[in-house]
């Protein structure tokens, strides 16, 4: 038999599917026992009382009064959060798919600064930008716009903009997922018949990209009702949100029961939106890696065509209306460029803000910083508490990371090379700690924890910083592995290598910029993540993030400043590392 023969001979189809359940067992058990059942296991505490007969008394308490006023007030702010974070991503994810250069490089690279960064120090970024004495207020009363300070902070206002800051990024990976896929010649085909730059758009490109949209909403809704650090910094009582009301039932009521319910309801709400979207669009075009088909592709055409008839009859009412003006080539991209641009400023340029101000000679973070001194960076490298939240943030992450890639990356390998009953069903299932409102899974994690003992422990941490970062695990080797030729593999194993050698010698070698991503994008999830210490980490022997969320409760100093300036520094060298070994594997 030929050389030929052999790579074309198909793979034993048994081989593949025994493999492939074998290299998912790990991450679908492990979700099952952290993420699934404990999610199961507050159902429980929800519908039973202390002596375990039924009740439904906690869901009459969350059906009335204040409880379903939070409720509705979180669902009109997650429903602005969405509208807004859309409308500000669609511009920068398109111009990041239409674009190349070192330009598009950097714009991605400043896209995905915030996304690394802390919560909280966005947080803390807009609270000095917002404050009194802020720098929006400061610049306003010294360049005589006002005479005194507006009230930009503590209400509807500071929440929306805080959120909309922390979930932009998710928006714009998602569209931009969906958007690299569309095929460049659409564009010169429709040319070629005629089209403008703007017809094109409105008619091939954005109906073609409407699942990435209507992921990125998905995405950011479901995530923006789970969120409570920019409600609880940024906002008023009148801006409470669910998440802040389960705390307060945990930390202040020690009403268990209400708070599953609660949690219950909003776990209920999020799946039915995420049926409603598998049904329209399907699950699978989260990741980017499927369009919509079938019925749901029909109803999915049916939105765009209506979208699309009515913005391109704008678009011709608009031409109609100036008929001597003629276009020039390349005005469509600066029409584009400058928004990008002022986007990209509002995602970038609040968090370094706070850099000056950790260098301040006052005990207050305020615009202009006063005098020049080290007190702050002192403060914190001479405070064994900072130091002990420190170094224990940094051995979870470590293990974390480890953790995510030991189960993430077999399932990544099972996912893309096997071929097996249930497939379309398991993505969905691993993904789903992404799109459950992080609270939710926390607390049901601190329910069960608390029955086995691992509340407070290293482990029990480093568990629930596994559930949320295995998924992202998953999907960047999902897409490092989707563009690696297998027939390298196949032309090894030919050569009489086994299937050990191949991936020591071959795929590794291949696939690594994808390894070292993944454990940089797991590790940073677990450094940043505050959710789950809130709830597992009590006490003084904490991590770093619920560390700087009990200072910002009792006192904002600019020791916090400091901190986030470190925090900011190390996410610039760990982008810019991912950078460089992705250059240089591209390179190769």
């Amino acid at each position: 038999m030929s050389a030929v023969d052999q790579l074309a001979r198909p793979v034993n189809p048994f081989r593949i599917k025994l493999s492939g359940g074998i290299l998912l067992l790990p991450i679908l058990a492990f979700l099952f026992i952290f993420f699934i059942y404990p999610l199961f296991s507050m159902l429980a505490i929800s519908a039973f009382d202390r002596s375990g007969a039924l009740t439904f008394d906690f869901y009459r308490q969350a059906l009335g009064g204040r409880t379903w006023s939070i409720f509705l007030n979180t669902l009109s702010i997650s429903l602005w959060v969405t509208l807004f974070t859309v409308l500000l991503s669609y511009p920068v994810a398109y111009y990041l798919a239409t674009s190349k250069g070192r330009s598009t490089n950097l714009i991605l690279i400043i896209v995905l600064l915030p996304f690394w960064t802390s919560a909280l120090v966005r947080a803390f970024a807009w609270m000095l930008l917002l404050g009194r004495n802020g720098v929006i207020n400061s610049t306003m009363v010294n360049l005589g716009i006002t005479e005194v300070p507006a009230d930009l902070l503590f209400n509807l206002f500071s929440v929306l903009i805080g959120m909309v800051h922390a979930l932009m990024p998710i928006a714009v990976l998602s569209m931009l997922a969906t958007m690299q896929n569309i095929d460049r010649n659409l564009h010169s085909a429709a040319a070629t018949l005629g089209a403008e730059p703007g017809d094109t758009f409105w008619r091939v490109f954005f109906p073609i990209s409407f699942p990435g949209v209507a992921s990125a909403a998905l995405v950011t809704f479901i995530v923006s009702m789970g969120i409570f650090v920019q409600p609880s910094l940024l906002g008023s009582p009148r801006e409470t949100m669910v998440a802040q009301l389960i705390i307060q039932q945990i930390d202040e009521l020690y009403n268990w029961g209400l708070a599953a319910a609660v949690s219950v309801m909003v776990l209920v709400l999020s799946v039915i939106i995420i049926l409603i979207f598998d049904k329209l669009l399907g699950i699978a075009s989260i990741s980017g890696t499927q369009q919509a088909g079938g019925a749901s592709g029909k109803a999915m055409r049916s939105i765009t065509a209506a979208l699309g008839t009515a913005t391109v009859a704008v678009s011709r009412a608009i031409r109609r209306a100036l008929p001597q003006r003629k276009v020039k080539e390349g005005a469509f991209r600066w029409v584009l460029a400058v928004p990008t641009l002022l986007i990209v400023l509002f995602l970038a340029a609040p968090t370094f803000f706070l850099v000056p101000v950790s260098f301040t000679g006052s005990s207050f973070m305020e615009w202009p910083p006063r005098g020049f001194s080290l007190q702050w960076y002192e403060a914190y490298f001479t405070s064994p508490v900072w130091r002990e939240a420190t170094v224990r943030s940094i051995i979870v992450a470590l293990v974390t990371a480890t953790a995510s890639l030991a189960i993430g990356v077999p399932a990544a390998f099972a996912l893309t090379r096997s071929k097996f009953k249930g497939k379309a069903i398991v993505l969905p299932y691993i993904l789903l700690p992404i799109v459950a409102p992080n609270i939710i899974v926390a607390l049901s994690l601190f329910y069960y924890f608390s029955s086995i003992g691992l509340v407070g422990t290293d482990i029990g941490l480093v568990i629930g910083h596994t559930v949320f970062a295995v998924p992202y695990v998953v999907l960047t080797m999902i897409a490092t592995l989707s563009i690696y030729d297998q027939r390298l593999d196949q032309a090894a194993w030919t050569l009489g290598a086994t299937p050990l050698t191949t991936f020591r010698l071959i795929t590794l070698p291949m696939i690594k910029v994808g390894f070292v991503t993944s454990f940089l994008f797991a590790f940073v999830r677990s450094f940043d993540e505050v959710t789950v210490a809130l709830f597992i980490s009590p006490g003084l022997s904490t991590t770093l993030p619920k560390r700087m969320w009990t200072e910002a409760h009792h006192s904002v100093e600019p020791t916090l400043a400091a901190v986030s300036t470190i925090l900011i520094i190390m996410v610039i060298l760990v982008i810019t590392a991912s950078e460089l070994l992705k250059r240089r594997g591209l390179g190769r």
